[in-house]
């Protein structure tokens, strides 16, 4: 054994033997075998692409609801896109998103309709990505029916987002000044984020899945959104402000879409957490063999998802003589 592998199984064999760093190194090797930074992309990529749609339903509702206060609609609007920082700016000074127009009431509903469809996919991929974290067999996942159920209902998550957003922040308006009022703000958006994930998750998560195992991660997941809504100014600053001195307007796409990948990423880490706490995937081997208990598990779940049918069964059988790495009708 060479000194470079004696040293890894040396640590290998004291994060088993410890409860934290073993659960953050099972956390990081979930995300790994469910290739999670690819569905975390994919959220992304279907995040940007509904982030337009979304903006000019909201501004045909707002057109609306308050067509005679237009002061109310521009502090929505902008209170909406102050979540995404320095791009939120950027987007509220560029994108010139205008309500929709319309001649008949006909017209109308169907224009939203169908920017209603084109929206759905961050949350058509946020579904698919929940199942491959939970390892859910395909067979019992929810159908299209449902799944187009739970995107308008996420979708309806989201308004009530904004909601939230506008009321914390008119009421750090009223309250300017004051390093109380800030304080309380802060507190009670963390509170918010942390509610509206765990109330995603459940939306997002196929419902055999106990909701009291989603809420470590919805916890996590908040925290973490609140911090990045703070940090990510610095994060997505220091990419826009190079980006636009090579790419100018095309800059605010790239920092716009770098901050949705960290969100997202950031989620799937929070749902791998409720996993592996859920079914205690950990300790977990970093230079097998062996393999632990916990990495058969994943292995095992990895391979069961993979159902299709009701007909169809996965069996997984691990041979003996992983101890030593043999493998059935290996020479000796």
């Amino acid at each position: 054994m060479n000194p470079i592998e004696k040293t890894i199984r040396r640590f290998d064999g004291f994060q088993q033997r410890h409860g934290v760093p073993s659960f953050v190194i099972g956390v990081m090797k979930k995300f790994g075998d469910d290739s999670a930074g690819s569905l975390a992309a994919l959220i992304a990529y279907y995040g940007f692409l509904s982030l337009f749609p979304l903006l000019l339903i909201l501004t045909t509702l707002l057109g609306l609801v308050f067509a005679n206060d237009a002061g109310l609609h521009d502090r929505i609007i902008h209170s909406t896109l102050g979540q995404f920082p320095i791009v939120g700016q950027q987007l509220a000074s560029k994108s010139g998103i205008h309500s929709l127009k319309s001649g008949s009431v006909v017209g109308l509903v169907v224009g939203l309709l169908v920017l209603v469809w084109g929206s759905s996919g961050v949350s058509q991929a946020a579904q698919r990505a929940m199942a491959e974290v939970w390892n859910i067999p395909g067979v019992i996942r929810p159908g299209f029916g449902p799944r187009l159920g739970r995107s308008l209902v996420f979708l309806g998550l989201l308004g009530l987002d904004v909601v939230a957003t506008t009321f914390l922040a008119g009421f750090v308006t009223i309250g300017q000044g004051r390093a109380w009022v800030q304080m309380l703000a802060g507190l009670l958006g963390l509170v918010i984020n942390m509610v509206l994930y765990v109330t995603g998750f459940r939306i997002l998560t196929p419902k055999s899945i106990a909701t009291r195992q989603l809420i470590p991660g919805g916890v996590l997941a908040g925290t973490g959104w609140t911090v990045l809504q703070y940090a990510g100014t610095l994060l997505v600053g220091h990419t826009l402000r190079h980006a636009n001195q090579t790419y100018g307007y095309y800059g605010s796409v790239l920092g716009l879409i770098s901050f949705l990948y960290l969100a997202s990423q950031l989620t799937i880490y929070a749902a791998e957490v409720n996993v592996v706490l859920a079914r205690r995937l950990y300790p977990r081997s970093i230079a097998p063999p062996p393999l632990t208990p916990a990495d058969e598990a994943v292995l095992r779940s990895l391979a069961e998802q993979r159902e299709r049918r009701p007909e169809q069964r996965v069996q997984v059988v691990f041979s003996p003589g992983q101890e030593t790495g043999e493998r059935p009708g290996d020479p000796m």
